[in-house]
């Protein structure tokens, strides 16, 4: 899609998560009971207090499915066919993402970027070879901010929607998919993304890469139950350095790749899987 054009109006009207229903009861309850019942009020407080820690713990588990949904794995028709999604966060890196893409080449491999926005617009030639070599580059918010996670409504808008319309003028492609910064988010999220017609997507399991310079180690944690339709997560940018200096996924990657291959396992790009 041309980067002037806009993201597909949502099909359906934005439906609550059970989670955010049962929560919404929660605090009309108490607050009935608060009313009727007025020396009962600690406990109406104590309830409201044990929902907002459920759901700030819910917001701090990259996989959980409770705020909505979170796509962990490819689809069936994916799984089928032996796909696997190979990610990369954080990116684009003018020295690493290079190297990475020159890999995936050699290896005949797809994969997907959730690049963050303000790289892609720094480094846009490169955000477009990416797409240029048949790779996809998806939304990973505009500077994944370290306070992602505790923003409302208006500045989540802010932040995805701009990263929306920086990555579609910088790949003249917009992206149907977002990662949240570190995986962590909020009940303000889903609606947001379901108003911007973006997939939420998280991951089967993580290298661990940005503090484990061991290849092995890496390889290990992503290879471990290995199956077709997992979504395994690297980093091209902010990767632990090995003895030579190098981030660790230029050697992890290849490994992987090699790995996949011997299972019998195609890497595909997580829209190409969401898609086809």
């Amino acid at each position: 899609m041309h980067a002037a054009a806009a993201s597909s109006a949502p099909a359906q009207r934005w439906r609550a998560p059970l989670l955010l229903k049962a929560s919404a009861a929660c605090h009309l309850g108490a607050a009935g009971l608060a009313a009727a019942a007025p020396p009962l009020w600690p406990w109406a407080l104590g309830a409201v207090v044990l929902d907002h820690a459920l759901l700030t713990a819910t917001g701090l588990w990259p996989r959980s499915t409770w705020l909505g949904p979170n796509l962990l794995r490819l689809p069936a028709p994916a799984i089928a066919r032996g796909a696997i999604a190979v990610t990369l966060d954080d990116g684009p890196d003018p020295t690493v993402t290079p190297q990475v893409l020159d890999i995936l080449d050699a290896h005949g491999a797809r994969a997907t970027f959730f690049c963050i926005a303000e790289q892609a617009t720094r480094y846009a030639p490169l955000a477009r070879e990416i797409v240029r070599r048949g790779h996809s580059v998806q939304n990973h918010s505009l500077r994944h901010r370290h306070d992602f996670s505790v923003q409302g409504p208006r500045a989540l808008r802010r932040e995805i929607g701009e990263a929306q319309d920086r990555i579609a003028q910088a790949t003249g492609e917009r992206p149907s998919c977002f990662r949240a910064p570190a995986g962590l988010r909020n009940l303000f999220l889903d609606p947001v993304l379901h108003a911007l017609g973006l997939r939420l997507v998280s991951w089967t399991r993580r290298g661990f890469d940005t503090r484990e310079a061991d290849p092995q180690a890496v390889l290990a944690r992503l290879t471990r139950g290995l199956a077709a339709g997992d979504i395994v997560l690297l980093h091209d940018r902010h990767g632990a350095p090995m003895a030579d200096g190098r981030p660790v996924v230029l050697q992890a990657l290849p490994l992987l790749l090699a790995r996949l291959r011997h299972a019998g396992l195609t890497p595909v790009t997580v829209p190409e899987a969401l898609h086809s």
